[in-house]
């Protein structure tokens, strides 16, 4: 896997920000909504990308790992958001059912991300500072 320098380069960061794009567009621009639910799922939506973020700019692949599992939390909180959504007819099903499945896929990057990261030799660009400054 080529070095990556920046979390905005993460192809799991940019597919969770189309979420939050997509979130934003079908249900917080949604009058159908309540404002709690819109500000519930806004917040969850948001910590997935927020996560990603975070973990990547800690440069050590635990603590990375470690917020992956955080923003996989919040993937599945969006899910069930967008369920309780449709069940309150604030969502058509196509829209439901894409959103829906939007975050199951976030959720199976993130655990794919976080496999790879917890069997990689690599431990994170931190301690590789430490062994160019010896």
């Amino acid at each position: 896997m080529p070095t990556i320098k920046n979390f905005e380069d993460l192809e799991i960061w940019q597919k969770s920000r189309i979420l939050c794009q997509n979130i934003d567009k079908h249900c917080l621009k949604n009058n159908k909504f309540q404002k709690h639910d819109q500000n519930q799922i806004d917040r969850s939506s948001a910590s997935v990308m927020d996560n990603i973020a975070e973990g990547f700019e800690r440069e050590g692949n635990k603590e990375f790992a470690n917020f992956l599992t955080m923003s996989k939390g919040s993937a599945g909180e969006v899910r069930s958001q967008l369920i309780r959504a449709f069940d309150r007819n604030y969502l058509d099903e196509s829209t439901f059912l894409m959103l829906k499945d939007e975050a199951v896929n976030m959720s199976k990057m993130l655990s794919g991300f976080i496999n790879y990261l917890k069997n990689s030799e690599h431990k994170g660009n931190k301690f590789n500072r430490n062994k160019e400054n010896e």
